[in-house]
């Protein structure tokens, strides 16, 4: 496109940004320019799902060797070694950078390692003090974690410090109760650490089906972690040790390390684009419409920091659409619906469509669930209980929604989203022939519903 020094050019080497530009430029033809300050890979490669989820298998392997034991298996364990394992993380991370960088070199993307800014709708300077000009500008900077001054000021960590750690502590304090928060208190509970977690509401996993949060919360107590709902810190202080923390429950204590996971917020600020016309909401969040354009028209955005929905596979999907639709000629939006995902709490939560709760405000459902012993933990004599549930809809029929709470619930979730996404109905489950003995089975094994809203 001529009067331009690129087609496109990308603000942020995550998931959506790095999509995007690998379309745009290796399937398409643009000439594309990417800038990233940190690290190729973004958020889920570097500093939160790959990471997060090989933390989530070593911190596993505690209960597995019980397990073998009951089985019959003659193991001696020692102690974790954190500095191993980091040191393989470390160069895991490595590895998947170089992957995205090579895909980008491949597509013959231009990568520019450093801070980028938006001067007007066609322009961007980068920290180097460089100027380019793009005919379309896409804003793929994703999020960050939220710490309060208070928190910051005594000195608490992130999500992001976790995986930086030199040394596990022996005791932390976990402020927060979404899913960052409540998986980083299994993990961490997993490898030995002593973990507290706070959380403010009545419930953790605020937004999830509120049977399986009730669910999770309990395993989390019966694991060893100490949580408490309805509760907040009121002051905090570094001290010989660790740091004072003080509750709005009346509890004291001195925690060695201290995590904030209150939530996230879009990494917008500084980019230049509130004095460009550019829309952003109450978080920060850039506002796009159905084909994330902003409302300048060459000035586009996807992945977190539209604060859509806050997920690696919907930020893909965004880029790539955004790609098909201003450079491959196929007007494309990205699919929003019915979008299932998983929490990597120990065990996992898989969850698809409707909560209960949702659901029940609309129109006349039927609740099918159950909860049981899975062989394995029966065997072995551990206690732990799965759940099993679906959302039907009593006029159509339509499953409108599924929540697993069980070991693998992340990959039964992903193949019974296929389902729910192309209109089953719970008929359509019933007549499908269990596989034995699986956990799974019993999904298309609930006959009767428990309860009727």
């Amino acid at each position: 496109m001529a009067g331009f020094d690129y087609d496109l050019f990308v603000i942020g080497g995550g998931s959506g940004g790095v999509r995007a530009a690998r379309i745009a430029s290796g399937e398409y033809g643009a000439k594309v320019g990417i800038a990233e300050e940190y690290r190729m890979g973004g958020t889920c490669v570097i500093r939160g799902c790959v990471p997060k989820k090989l933390m989530v298998f070593a911190s596993s392997y505690a209960p597995a060797f019980e397990d073998a034991r009951a089985y019959g298996w003659d193991v001696t364990v020692g102690g974790f070694d954190w500095t191993a394992f980091r040191a393989k993380l470390d160069a895991e991370l490595d590895r998947l950078e170089g992957v995205y960088r090579a895909g980008l070199t491949g597509a013959k993307v231009t990568i520019h390692d450093c801070r980028a800014t938006v001067e007007d709708a066609h322009t961007v300077r980068l920290a180097t003090g460089e100027v380019f000009t793009a005919k379309h500008i896409l804003i793929a900077t994703g999020g960050r974690p939220f710490v309060p001054d208070m928190a910051a000021e005594a000195g608490a960590m992130t999500s992001n410090d976790i995986f930086k750690l030199d040394a596990l502590p022996k005791s932390i304090l976990i402020v927060g109760g979404g899913f960052i928060a409540c998986e980083f208190a299994c993990i961490l509970n997993g490898m030995g650490v002593d973990v507290t977690q706070f959380y403010r509401g009545e419930q953790i996993l605020r937004g999830f089906d509120g049977e399986a949060r009730g669910h999770i919360a309990e395993h989390m107590r019966d694991a060893g972690i100490n949580l408490h709902v309805g509760t907040d810190v009121i002051e905090m202080k570094p001290v010989d040790g660790g740091t004072w923390v003080k509750s709005t429950d009346g509890r004291e204590g001195v925690y060695e390390k201290v995590v904030y996971a209150t939530g996230r917020v879009p990494n917008t600020e500084g980019l230049g684009l509130d004095t460009l016309g550019v829309k952003l909401g109450r978080k920060g969040e850039v506002v796009v419409d159905e084909w994330s354009q902003t409302a300048v028209p060459s000035i586009f955005a996807v992945g977190d920091v539209t604060d859509r929905i806050n997920l690696t596979p919907v930020a893909i999907r965004e880029g790539h659409a955004f790609a098909d639709t201003i450079f491959g000629a196929k007007p494309t939006k990205p699919d929003h619906e019915l979008v299932a995902s998983a929490v990597f709490t120990q065990p996992e939560f898989g969850t698809v469509g409707m909560t209960e709760e949702a659901a029940r405000d609309e129109r006349p459902i039927e609740i099918y669930a159950t909860s049981f012993r899975p062989m394995q933990s029966a065997f072995a004599g551990r206690p732990d209980r799965v759940m099993m549930k679906l959302i039907v809809c009593a006029e159509t029929r339509k499953v409108l929604g599924c929540h697993i709470v069980a070991p693998g619930a992340g990959e039964m979730i992903q193949l019974a989203a296929i389902a729910i996404k192309i209109g089953a109905t719970k008929e359509d489950f019933d007549r499908t022939v269990a596989v034995h003995p699986v956990m799974a089975e019993e999904l298309v094994t609930l006959r009767k519903p428990v309860r009727t809203a």
